[in-house]
């Protein structure tokens, strides 16, 4: 049994028969809601079951929601819900995106020359206090006083020394007869010309290099080298 139009609701045969949204149309009855421009396969637009051209389709338009308290509450429980599952991620991933650098022999020079810089401002930085009248007190033979903790003076280059590796030698050398001061507290060396020394120990063959150093030899272990003035004191 042949189906009936949807427009003119008359009987639709086969060579006519256009099937489409669910309906049967002749050819000539499948046009436009709004300007009745025959309409195909092709150039159609259907909505709620009803072809239209595409001049005259039906335009969606989109409802303002009121900002009730029941909408807002909503509103403030998503952000907060946001808010954890963030917080949540974020503990989660916390330390995935960092890798351990290895201490290689470069990264360790780098480290050790940032430490010598780091050295030096801070020496430079407690010259010009002392020179500006807040450096540490002396003590009774002109050389810096040395509080518990604190650092030995930094050298100074602008004397004519020439300083040379810290050497010990077989047996204790005799003393010369320079001056003889004794250890106050314990001193290791820094660097290659310089020497350690123990709270107590003798040295002898002391020679004044500048306000902040001296160079001699311990007599317990015979080595010779740079030290510190405010590390000792004359007897």
């Amino acid at each position: 049994m042949n189906p009936l139009c949807s427009r003119c609701d008359k009987i639709v045969y086969p060579t006519e028969k256009v099937n489409c949204l669910d309906k049967y149309w002749h050819k000539g009855c499948f046009s436009c809601e709004v300007c009745k421009m025959t309409l195909n396969m092709k150039n159609y637009k259907g909505f709620d079951k009803k072809p239209y051209c595409s001049q005259h389709y039906p335009k969606t338009s989109f409802t303002i929601v009121a900002d009730t308290p029941e909408n807002l509450r909503l509103k403030q429980q998503s952000k907060m819900q946001s808010h954890v599952q963030y917080k949540e991620e974020f503990e989660r991933n916390k330390g995935k995106g960092f890798s351990a650098v290895a201490d290689t022999p470069e990264l360790q020079r780098v480290k050790k020359m940032q430490d010598q810089i780091s050295n030096i401002k801070y020496h430079e930085e407690f010259d010009k206090n002392r020179i500006g009248g807040e450096g540490s007190p002396t003590d009774a033979y002109g050389n810096q006083a040395l509080c518990p903790g604190s650092q030995p003076p930094a050298r100074s280059l602008s004397h004519n020394y020439d300083p040379q590796p810290a050497h010990s030698a077989a047996a204790p050398l005799p003393s010369s007869g320079g001056k003889r001061y004794r250890a106050v507290y314990d001193y290791a060396a820094a660097d290659e010309d310089e020497i350690s020394f123990a709270d107590g120990d003798l040295i002898v063959d002391v020679q004044q290099i500048d306000e902040g150093w001296m160079f001699g030899r311990v007599e317990r272990t015979g080595q010779q080298g740079m030290l510190p003035a405010n590390y000792v004191e004359a007897i």
